[in-house]
């Protein structure tokens, strides 16, 4: 059962193309603190990758793994564009594929669930779900994330609703592991068995002993550390690449062209 820390990898870019050191430099820069790889989701850029972009992000990530789990994200519009992913991470040999419901503001909840059903009818590879609105336009009501998972193997959830009492909401009700998606909310739930945040790409420990042991000096030191590189911009991707070509993880702090 996944828990702790699983860091959203960033995609490493050089040129147009994703580049093999830099993902190799990441991986190694936080392999002691977290728990999970999860390349091309959000903070990834999954919904701007080329398909030939997301099969490297991917394949250097499985490469260069060494016995972390690695999660694949795919951030595709309509289910038949998710089970046709979902088969070639399957292939490459991902521990999850992580995924979001159809993309649209009028998706309902009947459809949310179709999506799933047909996703875990066509794969053998766990699902884990993608809780969010900023790039689907839609969210999981908990009605609905409760008759998901009754479906078989359903890996996680990364709620990133942005409430904090519906995430513990949730993590009391399922039976699935549950991760925050917001690093300033960790204070406030209750119940999730970790965290899925883009500043576990610059400082996992920091995470870890918030974790650990939740306190209100802790959480202020995390809201620091994201105010500094930037987590809570619109483009906080962005940041975190900057950040990292400083410190030397990165050659360069290119994002994916759009």
């Amino acid at each position: 059962m996944h828990k702790g820390t699983i860091v959203p990898l960033i995609t490493p870019m050089d040129g147009g193309a994703v580049a093999e050191k830099g993902v190799q430099r990441l991986i190694e820069s936080v392999r002691a603190e977290v728990t999970g790889l999860m390349p091309t989701l959000s903070s990834g850029e999954g919904w701007a990758l080329s398909e030939q972009q997301w099969l490297d992000m991917v394949g250097y990530t499985l490469r260069h793994a060494n016995g972390l789990p690695v999660l694949s994200g795919i951030q595709l519009p309509d289910t038949r564009s998710v089970i046709e992913r979902s088969l070639v991470a399957e292939e490459l040999g991902v521990a999850a594929v992580v995924v979001t419901t159809p993309f649209g503001v009028d998706v309902s909840q009947d459809a949310i669930l179709a999506h799933y059903r047909e996703l875990r009818a066509a794969v053998q590879v766990p699902i884990f779900l993608y809780n969010e609105q900023a790039l689907s336009g839609n969210h999981i009501a908990v009605e609905t994330l409760l008759r998901i998972c009754e479906l078989p193997g359903i890996a996680g959830i990364k709620e990133s609703s942005g409430d904090a009492e519906l995430t513990s909401r949730i993590a009391a009700e399922l039976s699935i592991p549950v991760f925050e998606g917001w690093e300033n909310l960790l204070s406030e739930v209750t119940g999730v068995a970790g965290l899925i945040g883009p500043l576990a790409n610059l400082e996992p420990g920091l995470c870890n002993a918030m974790l650990a042991e939740p306190s209100a000096r802790k959480q202020s030191a995390i809201n620091e550390a994201c105010v500094k590189y930037g987590v809570f911009k619109d483009d906080w991707y962005r940041w975190v690449k900057q950040e990292l070509r400083q410190r030397g993880v990165l050659d360069s702090d290119e994002v994916v062209a759009t």
